[in-house]
């Protein structure tokens, strides 16, 4: 992997950033963490302003931290969370702000195995059960997944996860924003899937 200077992030490109997660996440998983960007003249240099190099749209799992499994500091990621990466106008509206306003050049939709939200939407599902309040908008949000992952052979959770993380990466490409700024070249959007037993985050799609 190429050495890529941490002061330099905020000029990378989106195949650069990408190289740039892949190499922190190795580290992460080697225990060999560098942490950058963790200081106090870091967290002075960007008081005035933000530029970071990639946008992670992740579960708001606890064991599924960013900054940590991909080994970046202050202001090198532009993070927004929701059980099971469910996408609403806001965490849409997040993401689009991150791209146009920020410019930032990838979005990386995380999943992770044994995802709690993709588990209690397959347990409503399944038991033709109701959940709780606003529980059932993740449940919805999920659901599509569930269907996408139906009769597939293997883990059905890990199933519906991949599942999950291909349909939002492509809803997300299908905004028009979002799309106006892949067509022109200025983002790159692609899925991702942590394993909670080895820290390894893998591209799927």
């Amino acid at each position: 992997m190429t050495n890529i200077n941490n002061s330099n992030l905020s000029i990378l490109t989106a195949d650069a950033a990408l190289e740039r997660l892949a190499e922190g996440n190795q580290s992460f998983m080697a225990g060999k963490m560098k942490s950058p960007h963790q200081n106090e003249e870091r967290r002075k240099e960007i008081a005035a302003g933000q530029k970071p190099f990639a946008a992670v749209l992740g579960c708001a799992d606890s064991r599924v931290p960013p900054e940590i499994i991909f080994d970046c500091g202050l202001g090198d990621l532009f993070i927004v969370r929701s059980a099971g990466q469910v996408i609403d106008r806001a965490v849409l509206g997040s993401l689009e702000l991150g791209v146009v306003e920020l410019g930032i050049p990838l979005i990386l939709v995380l999943g992770h195995s044994n995802c709690g939200a993709v588990k209690e939407t397959l347990e409503v599902l399944e038991g033709h059960a109701h959940a709780h309040d606003q529980i059932a908008a993740l449940v919805e949000g999920i659901k599509p997944a569930v269907e996408a992952a139906s009769g597939k052979q293997g883990d059905k959770v890990d199933n519906v996860v991949r599942a999950n993380v291909e349909l939002i990466v492509q809803q997300l490409k299908n905004t028009p924003l979002l799309a106006e700024a892949l067509n022109n070249g200025r983002v790159k959007i692609v899925g991702a899937r942590y394993d909670l037993q080895t820290g390894m985050v893998d591209i799927i799609v």
